[in-house]
């Protein structure tokens, strides 16, 4: 079979139990889930042999210390994720509820339903844990899905969608609700955003090439996940030992994630104390590279060039820009950020509430790392993906995010 026959078998499969599936009881997709999350836990050896494929293909291609951890799966990852599927399994089901009613002067009664958004494409890229995380949500949601996962994680990726297919079969559904194309040929994403007869929405989660493809070339209605150019901006008023710890966790918790702050902004009144502190909790962990200002105080490291304003590194680099003000700070990430998440550390409230109205960002923190911005930190279980665009979903795409609503309308033989 062609690739384009290939992927488009698949779409068909995906739809044709669409409509079905989207009528499923709650109880009936939460036996699901718990059937998975046992699956993934008694299949743990299995899984993680084919990632262990996966890991040494990355290392001898010389994939970076960062995102070969994001690859990576081991019993403690495994165990967490099977918990995210059960997690999820107990989350309000919304699909079928009511939200609004209201009679008309005519005596018609108007309401909006909550209803699956149907087949769900997600293209995603060296992250195995999206396979589960993507299953179990639109599972919950009463959708079908469709995935596709980056090359790097190929054989975790089928050794997952095996054992979710086990899982969902003796729950006693059709595998078929979860299809996953297993092929490494790029063109197959291609053929997959052609399918607008088959497909409702189209989610690409990862780098910035894979997202402007989608945007640029899908005929199917996409939501844009982002890049992750976050920022820290350590304000006048800040209290330096909050701050320190807040950058650090931002930093260095896991720099291969999108929610992982690139960007350090510092009041020039506080830079000469707070960046030499910087430097010692960072040194021999993370490259730092500053602006002009920033090197007069730390001549150690790297200068920054304009390009390093609007990268996202995903790795141990750190770009520093010492400013005069908020408003500075402020027109600095809203011209460079990615509209992810951007925080600003302050005992000032009066510019803590200027920061959370001015910046223009799925998700603004005041006191607290990027590092939540997260499905399961905001308690939806898990996520599609962060979505930076503002139609129709913004921030963490969890079940509710992966719904629409029709309007129900009932009548006693009115005519118009």
């Amino acid at each position: 079979m062609d690739l384009e026959s290939y992927v488009l078998e698949k779409a068909k499969k995906a739809k044709s139990v669409s409509g079905e599936f989207g009528l499923s009881s709650d109880n009936e997709k939460v036996k699901i889930l718990y059937s998975i999350a046992k699956h993934i836990e008694d299949k743990m050896d299995y899984i993680i042999s084919e990632n262990t494929k996966d890991v040494e293909k990355a290392k001898q291609v010389g994939i970076s210390k960062a995102l070969l951890d994001r690859l990576t799966l081991n019993k403690d990852r495994l165990v967490n994720i099977a918990n995210s599927v059960r997690k999820v399994a107990e989350l309000p089901n919304y699909v079928g509820n009511i939200t609004e009613m209201w009679k008309r002067p005519n005596g018609l009664l108007i309401g909006k339903m909550i209803v699956p958004l149907g087949v769900i494409a997600i293209v995603y890229e060296a992250r195995p844990n999206v396979t589960v995380d993507a299953a179990a949500l639109c599972i919950k949601s009463g959708n079908t899905v469709i995935l596709r996962g980056g090359s790097e994680a190929i054989n975790s990726n089928i050794a997952l969608v095996n054992v979710i297919h086990s899982a969902i079969e003796e729950a006693g559904f059709s595998k078929d609700i979860v299809q996953f194309l297993d092929v490494i040929d790029r063109k197959a994403v291609d053929e997959l955003m052609k399918l607008y007869d088959y497909i409702d929405v189209l989610i690409p989660r990862g780098g910035h090439s894979l997202i402007t493809n989608t945007i640029e070339n899908s005929k199917i209605p996409v939501i844009q996940t982002g890049e992750g150019n976050c920022h820290v901006y350590v304000d006048k008023d800040a209290d330096v030992e909050k701050a320190l710890k807040i950058t650090e966790n931002a930093k260095i918790s896991r720099p291969s994630v999108c929610n992982a702050a690139e960007k350090l902004l510092v009041h020039s009144s506080i830079a000469d104390i707070f960046l030499p502190k910087v430097y010692k909790i960072f040194e021999n962990k993370v490259e730092l590279r500053g602006c002009e200002r920033t090197l007069k105080i730390l001549p150690q490291i790297k200068s920054a060039n304009d390009e390093d304003w609007g990268s996202e590194y995903l790795d141990y680099i750190m770009a520093i820009k010492v400013v005069d003000s908020v408003e500075e700070a402020i027109g600095h990430i809203n011209k460079y950020g990615t509209k992810h998440s951007e925080a600003i550390i302050t005992e000032n409230y009066t510019t803590s509430q200027k920061f959370l109205n001015m910046i223009d960002a799925a998700a603004v923190y005041v006191n607290a790392s990027t590092r939540f911005t997260d499905g399961e930190e905001f308690g939806f279980g898990a996520e599609m993906g962060i979505s930076t665009q503002k139609l129709h979903v913004r921030g963490p795409i969890g079940i509710k995010e992966l719904t629409t609503t029709k309007y129900i309308v009932l009548g006693n033989g009115q005519v118009r």
